[in-house]
Parts: C-alpha cells; structure tokens; sequence
C-alpha cells in the first residue's frame, strides 16, 4: 500500500459540475451486481451441519423444511420451537441437574420445553429460558478435539503458541484459583488490557466460570478511551501487558497502564503479562501472570451455575459521540446464539481452524473465540495485517491450516487495490469459508475473493453489531453466493427494511430493524437501572421493534444489501443512497487511497456550492505521487454520475492527509457533519476512541476555513 501526500485540507477546490447524465449498469472487473458467484453443491445436506440439524428436526420434531426460506420463516414465527431446537440439538445443559463440575453431554441434559423456553416475548423484555442455569465457560470448554491444538496463536511481539485441550482447562482451572485468592467471585468485573493472546482467552474463561463479568480494551485504546469504558463498570481486577510490537514498532504501555489505575478507584489487584519486555517491575505493585497462575491445579475445574440472563461480559459502543454505552451481554444468550451462528451458518465444527482477524475491543474477538463451543480450533493472531507487507495474513493461514479465515471488508479491499493474489503467495486450498465484515463488501470484492483466494470456498458477508455481538444478516451453506448481497437473514433473526412510516418494504431501502427478540439481545446497559437508556438506544423510533441504524435493502429473492449507516445515509433531490455505494466506486479509482463523503442538508446562503440548502462534501486521501488536478477531478465526476446519479456529483472534493475511523476500522461520516455544521471536535467526537486522535484537526480547519474565521 502507498502512503497517502499530506495535501493542505483547506485549499479551495472548485464545485463540480453535476450535469445532467443517466448512470448505466455497473460492471466492476467483469462481475456484474447480483450474479451468482458460488451455488451449494447437490449434497450439501449430507456433509454440513445445517443439513444435520435438519434431520434433527425431522427426527425428533417430525418438521421438514424443503428450503432455507421456509427454516427461516418457522425460525422467527415459533421462537419457543426454534431456540427450544437449539438448546436440544446442541445439548445445551441446565446445571440445576449437572451441578458445578465439568459439562458432560451424557449427564445432566434435559430438553427445553416449548413453554419455558421464553416468556414475555416482547422488546424490550424478553425472558429466555427461566429458572435454568447455565455457564459459557462450562460448555466452552466440554467439546473440545481430544487430539492436537485447540488454541493456535501468532505474534509479532513473541514466538508462536499452541495450547492442547488439556493444556487450556488446566491454564482456566490455575487462572479462575488466582482469582479468587484475589477475592474475585460471582458479579465482580474483572478487565483486560491485553491483545489477541491466548492469555485473554484464559481470563475470559475463569472469570465466566466464577459467574464473575469479563471486560476486555485493546492495548491501542487511549487512556481517556480505556477509563471512559470502564469507570462505568468499576472492576476489581485489573490484567494487563507491558506493551507489543505492531510490526516493526514497538508500543510501550506502561505509562498509559499507571494512568488507567490512578483513575479506577475500585481497583484493587493488577496483573501484568509481560508481553514486550521480561524485565521485573516495569509495572510497579503488581502480581505477574505467572503469580496469578502459581497455585496448584485444583483436582477438578468447576463452574458457578448462574441464571440465563447473568451477565458474561460487557462490550461498548464506538463512544465516537459521548460515553460508550455499556452492553452487557448475558451467559445464556451468547452461548445460544453462538452456536447458532457458527455450527449451521458458518458450518464449523470439529477439524476446522478458524481465524477471524480483530483486537481484544472489537466484538468479533468474542465471537471467534467461541468457536470452542462447536468443536473448532481457534486461530488468534496479534499483529499488524500490513506487516511487512499485505499478504502476511494470508501466509499465516497457509501455516496455520485455517479453514474459515475472517477479516474485514477494507482489509479486502487494500489487497485488491494492491493487485494482491493471495492464492499465488499460499497455499489457501484448506479455506472452505470467508468471512467480511466490519462495513459492507462491493460487487468488486466479491469477485476478487473468488479470483484470487479460492474459487470453490463459500463468501459470507456477515452483518451485525456490537450490539447482539452477532450477525443477523450473512450467508448459508444452503443458498448461493450473489455478488454484492448478503445471502439471508441468519435463523431467528426477524429482519426487514422499514420505511419511515414503520411499514415493512421489498426491492427499496429502508432502516434495517428485528420485528421479534433474540436470546442475545443485551441483558440491558450497565448502569441503567430503569432501562431508560437502553430503550432509547434501540425502541424510540419504532417502539416495540429493534432499530439498528443501518440502511438496508431486502431484494425478492430474500437477499440483503447493506449500503451504510442510516444516519449517515445520501439524499439528494429525492434520491436516497448509501455511503458504501459511493466508496465503492470513488475507491475503485487508483489514484484515491481512502474517502469520506458527507450529506450536508442545510447550508448557508454563502456555503461553497450549496444547491436548494444542501449540499455534498467529498474528502479524498491521495495515492502517494497523486495531485488532485482537474482532469482527476473530471474522471471522479464521470464516473460517480454514471455509476450512481448526476445528484451525488459532489459540489466540492477536498484533499485530507487522513480519513478518521473508530478504532475498529469505521468512518466517522457523522462526527465529520456535526463538525462541518459547526460543532466543536470535542462535542462532535470523543477523540480516545479513534485510531488517530488527531485525524479530525483537518476537518474543524476546513469547517473554520468555510466559516471565514481560520
């Protein structure tokens, strides 16, 4: 990849002339939008694990299902049936009748009955499975392979790390003892400030097995980001790395460690991991990992059996606008819902060795670790993707024999951008499925993946949130592979497009809401008694339906696209658009490293290039050796009014060192317009959770520039 030039922001760039022209089909390197790029073989039911679940259903509860479609719809019609069918298939145990030992599948398991499997089936309020008890770390660490690593780990701060099964339970049974010599014991929070390690994945486990609260930040969230999560939740024990290399870089952390203390009055132990350097004190009054493991193995490795809804973990928002909401997502719920989406619709289980590429404060982290819970090994890499170059990753799924590799669609992106062919530097032959997530995928990238990954695996552009720390659009083993389109909605997962009159629509965008509950919808926030704030985050705009904040289009054939985030969402004379229909052809130009566009809808009298109050605002990162000329400036023109609309022809393009994303990769459309309309940065954003702090300075420069007073 280039380095973008550090072009002034605030240099006048004259508007663009919209004209007046039609757009034609888009064709993006030969792969037209909707074509079909993979189909299920004949016999897919007889070797996937969708197939097995539904023989299941014909076996025990006489249900056949000819199609995904019909699943599906039983699947959000009779919830009780559905997550009932779920709890049974998988032997999910209720430890009222197992008791604190290790889960074993031939003890203690009893079917779900239909009438205890959710009561109040409303939202908010949903009730799942009443009176049992469950435990993640109980059934996260009962079907694990008896042979061979089931924790592989790469870094580029130390050498590589494999665990065995036994391995593992005895690290959690050693970890979950030092807690509670630390005092540690059921609701207690305990946070991390640790990477993609298989030490976080030992913490996450002992703590959920003492029904204590796991919290986890990346070691690259600020001190101001770190403190503004976790102040919230008041933890007691506090474990932490000294510092790591990202790629060549090394990052020391033992500054920012001392100031996350001082401001945690609750806190009363810190653990290091002395990830970077092995030296002796460099985090002063503090136990070491290796103290926290030091007590003998107990004989037996046990687990608190708590209620369904007990809280596992808290995750947060982005914080880009205010505090991050604490969510706190609950045993049962993510043990359900996790199943699900793995075994029948990323078909993973026992063999399979999967890698999804994230930090410790994105949710997918917690979702790639639980794929214990089918069977799988899990892949967990700690480094920098670009190091040294765009194809590391790749070489380490050759060397690692993963078989479902995740990874986000910009990730992608940068590698087509880079004319990467990634089965040209492995051997990628053993990938079976793809994941992308992170921000919707275009027409490009798909074609991409099958070009130059591997033709015969199975694409899944995965969409969710933080929020149910799942997807609920993705793909299936049972449907085909359709460039540009999520397959389905994912099984219980009631997904339609309204319109703004709560009315659900076909073939047309609209706001992408769930018309019934899911098992790992929050237990609610942290800290919000009343679940005021709660309710408002997700039920005000259309009260007893769940509104997510993407823009979505759900086609006739039950596919999805989803083309942004609703409030970030283009309409221009009476044309509405999403921001991933624009970055996809804007980025698809070589001489454009990265962009951001904003929709500014009333403007003043005197705004450059204002049209009937509003207008439309493209930032560009040039490719390194590039000038923003007007021939450039005329191709970006062309292109935009034929592939999209003569409307979202931008009325100015400004040249940016940087375009601002959340720490997990997003842009900050929103914060940039509230900004642009006037707001000062530190309203506008909380910069601790950016991946560059300072990456909004250009943008309040620009705002002052068009102001007139800077």
């Amino acid at each position: 990849m280039t380095e973008p030039n550090a072009v002034d922001a605030v240099d006048a760039v004259d508007a663009v002339d919209p004209g007046a022209e039609e757009p034609a089909a888009a064709v993006t390197d030969g792969c037209v939008p909707g074509q079909i790029l993979w189909e299920p073989p004949t016999d897919i039911r007889d070797h996937s694990r969708i197939g097995d679940y539904l023989r299941f259903l014909e076996r025990e509860r006489s249900l056949r299902f000819d199609d995904y479609a019909a699943l599906w719809r039983w699947s959000v019609d009779d919830l009780a049936g559905f997550w009932g069918s779920v709890w049974d298939y998988f032997r999910v145990q209720d430890l009222r009748a197992a008791g604190a030992g290790p889960v074993d599948a031939d003890r203690g398991f009893a079917r779900a009955p239909d009438d205890a499997v959710v009561s109040r089936g409303t939202m908010p309020g949903a009730e799942w499975f009443p009176g049992t008890r469950v435990n993640y770390a109980a059934h996260m660490l009962a079907n694990l392979p008896a042979q061979g690593p089931v924790v592989v780990a790469r870094s580029q701060t130390r050498g590589p790390v494999e665990l065995t099964a036994d391995e593992l339970r005895a690290a959690v049974a050693r970890a979950r003892a030092g807690l509670v010599r630390l005092g540690v014991g059921r609701g207690d929070r305990v946070a991390a400030y640790l990477p993609n390690i298989p030490e976080t994945l030992v913490l996450l486990l002992a703590s959920a097995s003492l029904g204590a609260v796991f919290s986890s930040c990346a070691p690259e969230f600020g001190t101001r980001s770190v403190v503004d999560r976790w102040s919230q939740i008041e933890p007691r024990v506090l474990v932490v790395v000294d510092g790591y290399r990202y790629g060549a870089k090394e990052v020391d952390r033992v500054e920012e460690v001392a100031a996350i203390r001082a401001e945690l009055p609750t806190l009363e132990h810190v653990v290091v991991v002395p990830y970077l350097r092995a030296e002796p004190g460099r985090v002063p009054d503090s136990l070491t990992w290796d103290d926290l493991l030091a007590g003998e193995e107990p004989e037996e490795l046990e687990f608190e059996p708590v209620p369904f809804d007990h809280p596992l973990y808290v995750l947060y928002s982005s914080g880009t606008t205010g505090l991050p909401k604490p969510i706190v997502h609950g045993h049962g719920g993510i043990l359900l819902e996790h199943l699900k989406a793995l075994a029948l619709h990323f078909d993973l289980g026992p063999g399979d060795r999967f890698f999804w590429f994230s930090t410790t404060g994105w949710m997918m982290w917690n979702v790639v670790v639980s794929g214990l819970l089918v069977g799988a090994t899990v892949v967990l890499v700690d480094a920098n993707p670009g190091h040294p170059d765009l194809g590391y990753l790749w070489r380490m799924a050759q060397e690692c024999e993963v078989t479902v590799f995740g990874t986000s669609a910009p990730f992608l992106m940068s590698c087509r951008k880079a004319g990467l062919r990634p089965n040209r530097l492995a051997d990628l032959s053993r990938i079976r499925g793809l994941g992308s997530t992170g921000a919707p995928l275009p027409v490009e990238g798909f074609g991409w993946v099958y070009e130059n990954v591997n033709p015969t695996l199975l694409l899944q552009s995965f969409s969710g949130g933080t929020d149910l720390c799942t997807g609920f659009v993705a793909g299936s083993p049972l449907l085909p592979v359709y460039a540009g389109e999520l397959a389905c909605p994912c099984l219980g997962a009631a997904v339609a497009a309204y319109d703004p009159a709560g009315r659900p629509v076909v073939g047309q965008l609209g706001e992408l809401v769930l018309e019934r509950p899911m098992p790992s919808m929050p237990v609610g926030f942290w800290g919000d008694p009343d679940g005021s704030r709660y309710r408002a985050a997700y039920f005000e705009e259309f009260p007893g339906v769940w509104r997510h904040g993407d823009w979505v289009q759900v086609t006739s054939r039950g596919t999805c696209v989803i083309t942004g985030r609703s409030d970030a969402t283009l309409k221009r004379g009476g044309v509405r658009m999403g921001t991933a229909e624009f970055y996809s052809v804007i980025e698809g130009f070589d001489e454009i490293a990265d962009s951001l566009v904003v929709h500014l809808e009333q403007v003043g009298a005197s705004a450059p290039g204002g049209d009937e109050g509003e207008e439309l605002l493209l930032f560009v990162v040039l490719a390194e050796g590039t000038r923003l000329d007007d021939d450039l400036r005329r191709r970006i023109a062309t292109e935009l009014r034929r592939s999209l609309s003569p409307r979202h022809v931008p009325d100015e393009i400004v040249p940016v060192t940087t375009i601002p994303r959340t720490l997990s990769g997003k842009k900050l459309e929103v914060p940039v317009k509230r900004i642009l309309e006037g707001r000062p940065v530190d309203e506008a954003a909380s910069t601790g959770a950016l991946a560059d702090p300072g990456s909004l300075a250009a943008f309040e420069a620009y705002a002052r520039h068009r102001r007139g007073t800077g």
